[in-house]
């Protein structure tokens, strides 16, 4: 239960001030409560813009991905909680760069709500919008459902890839395209070993047993499809891997992307056990991983756990991987 922390009614306001300190040169606050974060060079004339957004606790989801090659802006929320509409046509007015903007965040109620509510305010200043739904949670909705499934780590490769495309002066259609291509072609799977604590009540937002595991939980702590007896890193892997494998519908002679990302408080050597056993499973079955990357990019918090996500990829969808980025939490050069 213990966090360091001030004060819980403090913790996004200070956090956010903690990264614009160390990161002067890449980003910027936008309005007086700074809950808006842009790149430092924004708005970029005759680029089109991207903005995300969702609550706060995921670092480095939403905020860790503004910069150079990746999102132009992020509204930002209090812990697990929606930004308002108003601080999202905020941050919408902030990288319009006459180009329009994409709206790109993850499939979640509250913010699908307020993301909408912004369009129509965004209309009114001129500013045309497109907007695709990060959803690639497999164990949030069956493939029939996919366009319902929550979206988690996976939203990464569409940052990356519509972040790309939008720097090298696409349209907004064309990269509202690419990412929800990304969408389409990205699949995501997680386990859960212990809750996460939030700030304001230093309470866990759901109990497991010592020994137990949660397969497809999500991260806000939300139920999974299994709760059993805490298993091997490779017995993880393989659930995991082979049911993403299937979801996709994937097989030998295929390229890939693997994403083996931190919940919040798995050791970095736990994360390459899991993508060690990931990529066994892969080789043997003649599907070829073209890029990986392993760390923590989607997290909750102090959650022990992790999520693996793949990525089906053609020439175009590695190149625009391969482009150079750059954010306070992300480089690729």
């Amino acid at each position: 239960m213990k966090k360091i922390i001030n004060e819980p009614k403090d913790f996004v306001d200070e956090f956010v001030d903690g990264i614009l300190l160390a990161h002067p040169a890449l980003l910027k606050a936008i309005g007086q409560d700074r809950r808006v974060l842009v790149r430092a060079d924004a708005p970029v004339s005759g680029k089109v813009g991207i903005v995300t957004g969702g609550g706060s606790g995921h670092l480095p989801l939403f905020k860790g991905y503004v910069g150079r090659g990746l999102c132009d802006g992020v509204a930002i929320g209090n812990v697990f909680s929606s930004p308002s509409s108003a601080q999202i046509l905020e941050a919408t007015k902030a990288v319009d760069g006459g180009a329009g903007v994409l709206y790109l965040y993850g499939n979640y109620g509250g913010d699908v709500f307020n993301f909408d509510l912004s369009i129509d305010m965004a209309e009114l200043e001129g500013i045309r919008t497109r907007t695709v739904l990060g959803r690639d949670d497999v164990a949030s909705q069956p493939k029939e459902r996919a366009a319902d499934r929550r979206g988690v780590a996976g939203i990464f490769f569409a940052y990356k890839a519509a972040g790309a495309a939008a720097e090298r002066g696409d349209s907004l259609d064309e990269v509202a395209a690419i990412a929800e291509d990304i969408i389409e072609h990205t699949a995501t799977m997680g386990v859960g070993l212990s809750p996460t604590i939030l700030p304001t009540t230093g309470k866990p937002s759901f109990e497991l047993a010592d020994d137990e595991m949660e397969i497809g939980i999500g991260i806000h702590g939300e139920p999974g499809i299994h709760r059993g007896t805490l298993e091997t890193a490779d017995e993880i892997a393989e659930h995991l891997t082979e049911r993403l494998v299937t979801d996709l519908g994937i097989s030998a002679g295929d390229r890939v992307a693997v994403l083996v990302n931190g919940l919040g408080a798995t050791p970095l050597e736990e994360l390459y056990l899991l993508y060690r056993r990931t990529h066994q499973i892969l080789e043997a079955k003649g599907i070829a991983i073209a890029k990986n990357y392993v760390g923590e990019y989607a997290t909750s918090l102090e959650m022990a756990g992790a999520s693996i996500s793949i990525l089906t990829l053609t020439d175009d969808r590695l190149a625009l991987l391969d482009a150079p980025a750059e954010s306070p939490f992300f480089r690729e050069v």
